[in-house]
């Protein structure tokens, strides 16, 4: 199966897990923050868009190779805040 794209259902932090939707399919698919394609921390956010393949695990579907959008990284950097003087 190629390239498939849809939503964060939801990404736990502290467990390090989470569910992806693919447009048009309510099943579920499994996501790990090792699967989760970019630098530093590696998070999800509810309603973010990715991109990912999907395979089959033991217990399900998976998706792997995640790919999200910059703005999830932009949300994690510090922000720089300047003070009028």
């Amino acid at each position: 199966m190629g390239m498939a794209s849809g939503k964060v259902k939801w990404f736990n932090n502290a467990k390090g897990y989470g569910f992806v939707n693919a447009d048009g399919d309510s099943e579920d698919l499994f996501a790990h923050y090792s699967a989760i394609q970019m630098d530093g921390y590696k998070t999800l956010k509810a309603g973010q868009t990715v991109t990912f393949d999907i395979v089959q695990g033991p217990k399900g579907k998976h998706a792997v190779n995640i790919s999200g959008n910059a703005a999830v990284k932009a949300d994690i950097t510090p922000e720089v805040v300047t003070a009028n003087a």
